[in-house]
């Protein structure tokens, strides 16, 4: 999996040229990923709404607009962004949680479709607006599926989509306010590799949506997982493709009529577009283990220390694989701030090329949830972000200053 150029463009050029710590993004790659999934619902009347919380770049948001994908956001600042990228408010769904009903009118105001997950905003939304706005309603089929439990999102105990134990009252607000519901939508959860989990929650929908005569869509929902490893396979779209497509088809038969079918993708299609990287600080040997101190931490990316989460760490600067060695990748930060954890949630070591100090240390799979879940923890600041596109790279993002930082501060 070990990869040291991105369209012929050297990882060490890259960082040479614009300077680490630095996110990479591989547009080809971006487009093989939307090629994949439709070609997984072939003959599906397939809408791809991407999860934009995964990576919000104006230039990656930019992209998936260019090749038909839509987009789905969870705070009115990412509808905003969406709309300065290019995309219609229409080509929007809203899908919050927990928000203020402010918000839910603001993405109305935008012509987004909201996507609502209580039965107060139900009620609210069918007080305000009756008849005269469409709708989705979001479900929890009490479906237990993620590859952590911080990122599994249907099951009963989940914050997320109202309880489908709620079906009468969800009909009887729908039915008071005559509320112009055109879809129902679940999301299971994230790193989900089988066809069988989706198909499970999927049969809870599609069993709910009988009592709903007047819907155009059904949202699956998002998580496909992604390989992390030369020995993780990923999912296997084709065939999570044919299990929900078939489910789809005899679902749609019954129901009486064809319908839209959305997914949620964010990890899936920009995920693998990723690398991040960064230059060895030290190599700092320990009676017990040897450390590589990088020049980064859980301030630029997070998940490793958050959900235990595995990255495929390489030496991009060394590609002599005779001589290895064990080493803990370690950042910069005042706070223990693994990345080499492993496939169990677990800090531990990775076997990489030789490393010395000066070297650039890759991680993988850094596209989603990488720069925008980083912080200024520490008062580091943000790295800088590069797009690769027809064998050419530049800058998406340019690095922060101090100034950045201070800009909406004052000295009192």
């Amino acid at each position: 999996m070990a990869y040291y150029s991105i369209q012929n463009i050297p990882l060490t050029d890259l960082a040479k040229e614009f300077g680490t710590p630095l996110y990479v993004y591989d547009a080809d790659k971006i487009r093989e990923k939307i090629s994949v999934l439709r070609a997984a619902f072939e003959g599906i009347d397939l809408t791809i709404k991407y999860a934009a919380k995964a990576n919000t770049n104006l230039s990656i948001l930019r992209l998936m607009r260019e090749n038909g994908v839509d987009m789905d956001v969870v705070s009115p600042q990412e509808l905003e962004i969406g709309l300065i990228a290019g995309y219609e408010g229409s080509n929007i769904t809203f899908t919050p949680s927990g928000v203020h009903f402010s918000e839910i009118e603001y993405a109305v105001s935008k012509g987004a479709i909201v996507n609502l997950d209580n039965l107060s905003v139900l009620e609210k939304f069918g007080q305000t607006y009756g008849s005269s706005q469409p709708c989705l309603i979001r479900i929890k089929p009490h479906v237990f599926g993620g590859g952590n439990e911080k990122i599994m999102t249907a099951h009963p105990e989940s914050k997320f989509g109202i309880s489908i134990h709620q079906k009468a009252e969800i009909l009887s607000i729908v039915e008071q306010y005559n509320i112009n519901v055109i879809g129902l939508h679940q999301h299971t959860g994230s790193d989900i590799k089988d066809g069988k989990t989706f198909e499970q929650a999927a049969s809870a929908l599609f069993d709910f949506a009988y009592d709903f005569k007047d819907l155009q869509i059904i949202d699956l929902g998002g998580g496909f997982k992604v390989p992390y490893s030369p020995e993780d396979p990923g999912v296997n779209m084709h065939e999570v493709g044919q299990i929900m497509s078939n489910a789809f088809r005899a679902f749609c038969q019954k129901y009486g009529r064809e319908l839209r079918l959305w997914v949620e993708p964010g990890k899936f299609l920009v995920s693998e577009s990723g690398t991040f990287l960064t230059e060895t600080n030290v190599v700092k040997r320990d009676p017990v283990k040897t450390f590589v101190g990088i020049n980064s931490g859980l301030n630029h990316l997070i998940r490793p220390m958050m959900y235990g989460s595995y990255h495929y760490i390489f030496n991009a600067s060394n590609q002599d694989s005779s001589k290895q060695e064990d080493y803990r990748v370690t950042g910069y930060i005042c706070e223990t701030d693994t990345f080499s954890f492993d496939f169990n949630g677990k800090q531990n070591e990775r076997l990489l090329n030789e490393v010395k100090e000066g070297d650039i240390i890759a991680l993988a799979n850094a596209g989603a949830y990488g720069f925008t879940m980083a912080s200024h923890y520490n008062s580091r600041f943000l790295p800088a972000e590069v797009l690769v596109d027809g064998g050419k790279a530049r800058v998406i993002r340019r690095r922060e200053t101090l100034e950045d930082i201070l800009k909406n501060q004052e000295l009192s």
